[in-house]
Formats: structure tokens, sequence, C-alpha cells
């Protein structure tokens, strides 16, 4: 063919090529959500003794570099993201401030009320509150024990850790289960604290309240590769089924959307080996990032677990 004729037929095609372009290069996806603020305890922290920053929240509040919530913001691309996570916090401190001055200069501060993070701009909120309101996390490290249970022998009844069981310390003189009543009377408080965050946040935003892991079996124990009795360890997952059952009762109360991360991490508790379990025992050690540990709290891979449920629920 001529280049005269060539180019003819290239002018002729040009519109073609420019109403179906062959090579156009992908663009990124526009953010679904702009402004996300993660309010919470401990295991939305993901605490650590290593591995802490410090860019969203004091010392004290020991934020993991891996935490959940970190994850999720990279994974949404979002604009602006405020974590307020932080150690030992109660659902009271959404409106008040906490003060995690443990060590000075090394774990310390004060951590400003995490509800003023919110405002009519944040379109997603994760909530993760519960455990400390009914004071679970004392009660499991008040299960601790060195010895076998000496319960059922004669003598003088020895208290944890020194052989005796933890459960019977939680049966009220009605012979009913003392957490199991802390439970339902901290429902209608988390439900108002869902609903104030509802109401800081931008009208139509979403809020998601997190439950727990399955750090805890239910029917099973391991004493002594966890230090409690298999009795009481047994407790404690009933317990911590019963609070993420409140939990996603508060959540619909509330008109939040709720976000199991239990049912995934079944099988991956504190009696599993290292690798497979995403909640570490008593001993302070990890694998998963190798060195100290928080006992009793989700390690980098239980946190991830965590951030691929929220993501899911987004789906």
């Amino acid at each position: 063919m001529k280049p005269r004729r060539l180019l003819a037929a290239a002018l002729a095609a040009l519109p073609l090529l420019l109403a179906h372009p062959a090579t156009a290069a992908p663009r990124d996806p526009v953010p679904r959500y702009h402004e996300y603020v993660a309010l919470g305890d401990s295991w939305s922290a993901d605490v650590t003794p290593v591995g802490i920053r410090t860019d969203q929240a004091p010392s004290g509040c020991a934020q993991s570099a891996w935490n959940y919530p970190r994850q999720v913001a990279a994974a949404l691309k979002v604009r602006a993201f405020k974590d307020a996570t932080c150690g030992a916090a109660t659902s009271d401190h959404l409106r008040a401030a906490q003060d995690v001055t443990y060590v000075p200069g090394l774990l310390d501060g004060v951590n400003q009320p995490q509800l003023d993070r919110v405002s009519k701009t944040t379109d997603l909120v994760t909530f993760g509150f519960g455990g400390n309101d009914i004071g679970l996390a004392s009660a499991a490290l008040g299960c601790f024990s060195l010895l076998p249970d000496l319960t059922p022998l004669s003598g003088p009844k020895l208290p944890a850790p020194l052989g005796g069981n933890c459960r019977s310390g939680w049966v009220g003189p009605d012979g009913r289960d003392l957490m199991t009543r802390r439970i339902e009377d901290a429902e209608p408080k988390l439900v108002r604290a869902v609903e104030a965050v509802r109401a800081a946040a931008a009208p139509g935003a979403t809020v998601l309240v997190v439950d727990y892991l399955a750090g805890v079996p239910v029917d099973r124990g391991c004493y002594p590769y966890v230090q409690a009795h298999d009795g009481d360890l047994m407790w404690l997952g009933a317990k911590l089924k019963e609070l993420n059952a409140m939990l996603e009762r508060a959540a619909a109360r509330a008109g939040a959307r709720f976000v199991d991360t239990y049912r995934g991490s079944v099988g991956h508790d504190v009696c599993q080996a290292p690798g497979t379990k995403w909640v570490e025992g008593f001993v302070p050690l990890t694998t998963d990032p190798p060195g100290l540990a928080v006992p009793l709290h989700p390690n980098r891979l239980g946190a991830d677990h965590q951030a691929r449920s929220v993501l899911n629920t987004l789906e």
C-alpha cells in the first residue's frame, strides 16, 4: 500500500481508536470511605510491648504498628485516618480522657476522649469496647494458676494461683454467674455508647461494632500449656461468647453493623501451637512477630484476621 493510502487509512481509523482505546492506563478506584476513625480497647489497638506506634495515640496506649485499624485504613486508602484505640480503655473513655502513664518516658501519656476524633466528616467508624466494661480481662488474669486444681481435696481452700479455681468466685449468693450478670448490665450502656458515636459521625456513616476473637476454647482446656485450670479456661471461653452475643444485640439495637471475628477464628485459640494460635496465653512471648507479647491478647495473626473480618463486612 502506498504511503498516501496508509495515511488515509490511519486517519479513517482514528475515531475508532479514540472511542475504544486498547491500552488505556488503569485508574485507581475512588475511595469509598474518606475518613475512618477507630475506637476501642486493647484488642482493637492490638497492644504490644514492642513495635509501638505513637503517631495516633500516646505510647501508654501500646498501639501496635500492625493493628487492624491501620490495616483497614491502608486497604481502603482512606484520605483521613484517626486511631483512638487504647489499652485498658472502657466505653467510658469515649467521653473521658485516659491516663496511660505506666512507665514515665517509656509507656505514658494521656489519651484524649476517643469520641473527640469523630466528626461530621467521619464516614466510617469501628467500635471495639466491652471486655473492660465487664472486667473480663482482670477476671482472666485471676484464673492464672501455678498448680493443678486442688479444690476437690480436703483441707483449707486455696486461692489461685495456688491450686484453687477462679470460677467459683464468680457465683453469687443466689447461684447466678456474676460475670453473666455484668454482661447483661453492660448492654444498655454499650447501646448508648454506639448511639453516641452514630450521632457524632456524618449522617449515614457506617459504624461497625467489632467483637472479640475466639481466643479461649469453650469445650476443652490445656493445662499446664496454658496456666489456667481446664474448667476455668472453658468458663472464660463461655463468658467470651456471651459477651460477643451481647455486642451483636447492642449493635442491632443502636442501628450499627456487626463484625463477627469470632466464628472465623475458632481453632486458633490460646491452646494451639505457635503459628496457629491467634491469641497468646499467659506467657508473654510470641512468634508472630517473634518477641515479647501482651498476655491474653491477639498477636499479629489475630490482627490480620480482625482486619480481614472488617473488610469482608464492608464488601
